[in-house]
């Protein structure tokens, strides 16, 4: 994952959110029989609102606990930093589990999917269904020592920004994508080190951005959360305009 821009440590409720929605594991603990505690490893994504969305096998181990008790937690651990794994940040939600309504699956899934592009081929099965975690609390550890508490109401985003950008993301993608192409391939390349053209924006929300190619997905965060589509107009400008200077300083280098 990278910044859009290198400024000061962010809020804690911010480097939570940012931890959560780049991280393309995470281990879920569910209650089985009896109370005993169980743990898996989960693949998720995030919805805008920052919703855990996670697609579940109908045959495993935690789908039947959290259909007997849908209470769980997730943990989510960023990039080692250095020999103690103590220093990796880190970040523990609780919340209750729920399978979405109808009416939300296709939008949910295409967000999953984006995220996890490798799983097109079982994402149809007819054993899996897709699960929905809303995170009611979170123990964020930004280091040794350097933990925080963070309520629910203050980790989630706001749901006005949640609702603006859930409007305007298609618009915002297919505009990106089709005329701002070499944009998205210098911030893949200049900012996120990754190689290759043919990039794509797949998905936005409050604190960043997906780009793919492939099976291949990398995340970019926003320097500050945004809130409508006019923040992500200028939070990609930006990262575009970094990523440029990067690469021309590369070449001359």
């Amino acid at each position: 994952m990278a910044r859009a821009s290198d400024n000061a440590a962010p809020p804690p409720e911010v480097a939570a959110r940012r931890l959560i929605r780049a991280a393309k594991e995470a281990t879920l603990a569910t209650m089985a029989a009896g109370g005993q505690p169980f743990a898996s490893l989960v693949t998720p994504a995030t919805a805008g609102d920052l919703s855990v969305l996670l697609w579940l096998s109908r045959l495993s181990a935690h789908t039947r606990h959290l259909t007997a008790d849908p209470r769980c937690a997730l943990l989510f651990a960023g990039a080692a930093r250095g020999p103690n794994p103590q220093r990796r940040p880190r970040v523990t939600v609780t919340g209750l589990a729920q399978r979405p309504g109808a009416e939300e699956q296709a939008a949910l899934k295409a967000r999953w999917l984006a995220r996890h592009p490798y799983a097109g081929p079982y994402a149809d099965l007819g054993d899996f269904d897709l699960w929905r975690v809303v995170p009611q609390e979170a123990l964020y550890v930004g280091g040794f020592a350097l933990a925080r508490r963070i309520a629910g109401t203050a980790l989630r985003p706001s749901a006005e920004a949640v609702a603006a950008l859930a409007g305007a993301e298609a618009g915002i993608l297919a505009h990106v994508n089709a005329d701002h192409a070499d944009a998205v391939d210098a911030i893949a390349q200049g900012l996120l080190r990754r190689r290759g053209t043919g990039w794509r924006l797949v998905a936005v929300d409050t604190d960043g951005c997906d780009l793919a190619r492939g099976n291949q997905v990398v995340r970019l965060a926003f320097s500050s959360p945004v809130g409508d589509a006019g923040g992500v107009r200028e939070a990609l400008v930006l990262a575009a305009r970094h990523a440029r200077a990067r690469l021309k300083n590369k070449r001359l280098s």
